[in-house]
């Protein structure tokens, strides 16, 4: 009773002063326009800090090279085309390595999330095998599958699959029964009802799985490159230690970090555009 009066009382406070409404808080936070620009600002400052400091001779040029002398080594490679050469090796490592791991992961999920059987029984393994180091296991598969690419696309797509497979199971499983029980009161089939309760219902999930699964490919790719490939972005960065030029190692990271910038930003994209009512429930 105590609350209805205090409804009631604010109820007609605001009809009898109908500006009393508007001073209420929505919840909602106003954009700040700008805001997006801080980052590129330090950004930018903390570069021309660097500049100076390694003109001035208060860095150590060795170690830590000019952004002048970074760009000018970035497009020397990109002119002779050895920077695209391991560009296109990692990604395609990557994307090979994302769609047999990723997809077999994607596929698991989507029926350990169904079947609780199957999950009783695969989960311990799951949990098991999840935490090993992959680059643990490249000496025993290039033992079984000799050296070359085929051993570095498995190890990495190891490490793509658990991202996927856990998510996947974890977006399939907590839908609400109650979805799959009214899809078959109105007399769909499990295609149906797969099309129709599980796809929607999953898909942030298994989208955030997608975008673990991309970050952990690359992650490993660069490490696995650093000892045995000759091509790929850890390939380059070895080399270049190895022969102390410093610049091109900081372009194969900084390629790296844009080659991560590109995929979260698409990811986040693609789940604008295919989970629109998650947006909405965040607003």
């Amino acid at each position: 009773m105590e609350y209805l009066e205090r409804d009631r009382g604010t109820g007609a406070a605001e009809l009898a002063h109908p500006g009393l409404r508007a001073t209420r808080p929505s919840g909602r936070r106003l954009p700040q326009l700008g805001s997006g620009l801080v980052p590129v600002v330090v950004g930018i400052v903390l570069l021309v800090a660097w500049e100076v400091g390694v003109r001035a001779e208060a860095i150590d040029s060795l170690h830590f090279s000019a952004p002048t002398t970074i760009a000018a080594a970035t497009w020397r490679l990109l002119g002779n085309g050895v920077l695209l050469g391991h560009i296109g090796a990692t990604a395609l490592r990557v994307g090979l390595a994302v769609l047999i791991g990723g997809g077999a992961g994607l596929l698991l999920g989507v029926a350990m999330g169904s079947s609780e059987r199957l999950r009783t029984v695969a989960d311990p393994f799951i949990g098991a095998l999840h935490p090993v180091p992959k680059i643990a296991i490249l000496p025993l598969i290039m033992v079984i599958f000799g050296i070359g690419n085929v051993s570095l696309i498995i190890v990495i797509a190891t490490g793509a699959f658990f991202p996927m497979v856990i998510n996947t199971m974890a977006g399939v499983a907590q839908i609400n029964p109650v979805h799959h029980d009214v899809a078959a009161l109105y007399g769909a089939s499990r295609w149906m009802r797969m099309r129709r309760v599980v796809i929607p219902g999953a898909a942030p999930s298994v989208l955030a799985g997608l975008r673990l699964a991309l970050n952990t490919a690359l992650l490993i790719a660069v490490a696995v490159e650093m000892i045995a490939a000759r091509q790929g972005l850890g390939s380059m960065i070895w080399l270049s230690w190895t022969t102390l030029r410093t610049e091109e190692i900081y372009v194969a990271i900084g390629v790296t970090i844009a080659f991560g910038l590109a995929v979260n930003g698409t990811i986040s994209l693609i789940t604008r555009l295919a989970v629109p009512w998650q947006r909405r429930q965040g607003d």
